[in-house]
C-alpha cells in the first residue's frame, strides 16, 4: 500500500505524522471519504469543493491548489494499482505546540489513503437494516456547524457505540429540538404515497454528496422530494425508508426501533434508486488512467 503524505508517498509502515500534529491532538482539520468504481471517480469535484468549503469555514489554509488535489488523489489510486475503492482525503491543521492556537500550526498536513472499505455487509443491502435512535444528539449549528466535516466525529462515534450495543445495524441522531438530523453517518430518507422526504441540512445533517444524487436521481425517475422537519413517527409511519452515503451507497431500512417500516422488506422505490445508483457509478466519473 502506497498512502500519499505531503507531496511523496510511502508504504504503510512508514506513513507518519507527528505526535504534536493537532489533527490528533484536537480532532482540528478536515475529510472527505471517495469512492471510485470501473476506473472512474465518483462526483471527485463535489467532494474535492465540500472539502475546501470545509477548510475555509474553519480558516485552515489547504497547501495544495485544487486541481494539484485531485491530481494527489488520482495519482494515489494509480499509485496503489486499484480500479474500485475508497479514498480517505485528509487535512489536518499540521504540527504545533500542546496548546490549541492553530496560529503555531505554520502548514497543514495531506494525506491520502486508497483502499477497500465494506460498511454494511451485504445481506444488508437485500434485507435492510434495523435501526435504533440514539440518547446522543447531534451537535447544533451553534455549536459546530454539521456542515463543516472535520476530524472531530466523537459526537457521532458515541452514538454509533449505542447502535451497535442495541444490536442495530445504525443509529438515528435527533437534534435538541428533537426533529430528526441524520444517522451516525449516512443521511436517511423516507417514502410515503410515492413522495420522498429527507431532513432539510437546518436539521443538522450533512450535506451529503450521495443525499444530492439521490435529488437528482428522484427528478430523473419521477418523484417528488420534500425537506420538512422530521420526527421519528415520520419514520415510523412511512412505507419505504432508506440511507445514502459515500461508504453506503444507498442501503434500506426495514426498522426503527423495533417498529417496522411499511412491509418489513427493501421497497420498490428505494430498490429502483439503488438499481440507478449502481448504474450511475459504472458510466460517469472522473478517468484514473
Amino acid at each position: 500500500m502506497k498512502i500519499y503524505l505531503d507531496g511523496k508517498y510511502y508504504g504503510k509502515e512508514e506513513a507518519k505524522i507527528s505526535v504534536f500534529d493537532h489533527g490528533l491532538l484536537y480532532g482540528d482539520g478536515v475529510f472527505e471519504g471517495i469512492r471510485f468504481y470501473h476506473d472512474r471517480v465518483f462526483r471527485l469535484a463535489e467532494h474535492i469543493d465540500r472539502l475546501y468549503d470545509s477548510a475555509k469555514a474553519i480558516c485552515l489554509n489547504i497547501p495544495l491548489e485544487r486541481a494539484a488535489m485531485i491530481e494527489a488523489v488520482l495519482e494515489t489510486i494509480r499509485q496503489n494499482e486499484l480500479h474500485d475503492g475508497y479514498v480517505r482525503l485528509v487535512v489536518t491543521r499540521g504540527c504545533g505546540d500542546l496548546g490549541l492556537n492553530p496560529a503555531l500550526c505554520p502548514r497543514a498536513t495531506v494525506f491520502i489513503i486508497a483502499s477497500k472499505i465494506t460498511l454494511y455487509p451485504e445481506e444488508m443491502y437485500h434485507n435492510g437494516l434495523s435501526v435504533v435512535t440514539c440518547a446522543t444528539r447531534r451537535i447544533p449549528h451553534g455549536a459546530l456547524s454539521p456542515m463543516v466535516k472535520s476530524l472531530n466525529y466523537l459526537n457521532n462515534v458515541l452514538a454509533k457505540i449505542e447502535a451497535q450495543l442495541a444490536g442495530a445495524g445504525e443509529g438515528l441522531m435527533l437534534n435538541e429540538q428533537g426533529f430528526v438530523a441524520e444517522c451516525t453517518g449516512d443521511n436517511i430518507f423516507t417514502v410515503k404515497k410515492g413522495e420522498i422526504f429527507t431532513p432539510p441540512i437546518s436539521s443538522g445533517a450533512l450535506a451529503g454528496i450521495t443525499r444530492q444524487v439521490a435529488f437528482e436521481m428522484a427528478a430523473e425517475l419521477g418523484f417528488r422530494i420534500s425537506e420538512p422537519e422530521m420526527t421519528r413517527y415520520d419514520i415510523f409511519t412511512a412505507d419505504e425508508c432508506f440511507l445514502t452515503g459515500t461508504a453506503a451507497e444507498v442501503i434500506p431500512v426495514v426498522t426503527l426501533d423495533s417498529r417496522v417500516i411499511g412491509d418489513g422488506v427493501p421497497g420498490p422505490i428505494t430498490r429502483r434508486l439503488m438499481e440507478r445508483f449502481h448504474q450511475l457509478t459504472e458510466t460517469i466519473g472522473t478517468a484514473i488512467y
